[in-house]
């Protein structure tokens, strides 16, 4: 159906965005900055592994393009060719890069933003894009946690940016900066004592007077300190008087926080909205068996990346970007079908290689 395709439209010249106050800084990798409480969260091996995972998603997939027709009873896809944005963004990085970045900031802060870098002479609609950094955005009006529509106030480093220029990704969702700052805080707090544990000298316990005459608090901090002190220089041989006892804590300190960082990765899990077992975090019952490997990638992207997912090519099917009754949606399926392909991890059972067998005949 040759009246539905757009692909001739890449024929025509593009033309670049003319330059306005905000639009200088675009580019200019020097002015580019990272949000440091998002490098804060990254720290966090859980909640960098579950970004991970989702941006692998999205760079996986690719974009398709089609129309919908009324056949009577309901609609159905037309699709047609691709526009060259739709395979490449923005020329001077990768697709993955792009839709990487545009859904880790929709993760981490709620909303994301494009900048468009040129428009078709023919339509005015984007030809070309660039993804802007969340951490040089502000916008006055929209101050956050949560986003109640587009804002009409857009600056970047400081400087106006004129709003018909930006596409503006925002989710339903508040990012996980903000509504998981207090569980990020406590997992960072585990981390920092886990490491201090780490370089502990001897083995977690205290000092204790058993005879003689009471010890000032003076002499026992110093008796506490010549103690550690020794264990510093490596010296594996304690000297002590009858007087006073080495006494070991009835449980490690280590193993405490060690619990309670296995909980935390759990709950890094659920702030990410990635089911527990992909990234490892420990849970009652449950292992990374076949019998849940093999679901893996259609739980990572029902619980995790969907969300994210269609706010992306909702925004970017909207009239800000495509003319009416042209959408754009990331081919979802063969992504999922990939998945009843894999192979069988190798300890999966003969009783579980037997059941995979009989899927893979039957699909």
């Amino acid at each position: 159906m040759a009246i539905f395709s757009r692909k001739a439209e890449a024929s025509f010249a593009s033309a670049p965005i003319k330059a306005a106050a905000g639009s200088s800084f675009i580019g200019q990798f020097l002015n580019y900055q990272a949000a440091s409480d998002e490098l804060r969260a990254l720290s966090i091996p859980t909640v960098s592994r579950s970004r991970d995972l989702l941006v692998s998603i999205i760079g996986a997939l690719e974009l398709r393009h089609y129309t919908r027709q009324w056949t009577g009873e309901r609609y159905e896809k037309v699709y047609i060719p691709l526009e060259d944005w739709m395979e490449t963004p923005d020329p001077k990085v990768t697709r993955s890069f792009f839709y990487g970045n545009i859904m880790s900031d929709l993760m981490f802060h709620g909303r994301a933003f494009a900048y468009i870098t040129a428009r078709y002479e023919n339509t005015g609609l984007p030809a070309q894009l660039t993804w802007l950094p969340n951490a040089n955005i502000t916008t006055p009006n929209q101050v956050g946690p949560q986003f109640f529509g587009q804002a009409d106030v857009i600056q970047f480093n400081g400087a106006n940016l004129d709003p018909k220029n930006v596409i503006q990704f925002i989710s339903p969702i508040e990012g996980i900066i903000s509504i998981g700052a207090r569980a990020i805080n406590t997992a960072l707090y585990l981390d920092a004592f886990a490491d201090k544990l780490s370089r502990l000298e001897t083995v977690p316990g205290y000092l204790q007077q058993v005879e003689g005459e009471d010890l000032s608090g003076e002499e026992l901090g110093e008796l506490a300190q010549s103690w550690a002190d020794m264990r510093k220089t490596g010296n594996s041989i304690g000297a002590l008087s009858r007087q006073v006892h080495f006494k070991e804590f009835s449980r490690s300190p280590a193993e405490t926080v060690a619990e309670q960082r296995k909980y935390q990765a759990l709950e890094m899990a659920r702030l990410c909205s990635v089911p527990a077992y992909l990234v490892s975090a420990p849970t009652e019952g449950e292992s990374m068996v076949y019998s849940n490997a093999q679901g893996a990638r259609q739980d990572l992207y029902l619980f995790g990346a969907r969300v994210l997912l269609d706010i992306i090519q909702q925004t970017l099917s909207s009239a800000q970007v495509l003319p009416a009754n042209r959408f754009v949606e990331f081919d979802v399926e063969s992504y999922l079908y990939e998945s009843s392909l894999s192979p069988i991890p190798q300890e999966a059972t003969a009783n579980e290689r037997q059941v995979n067998d009989a899927q893979v005949q039957r699909n």
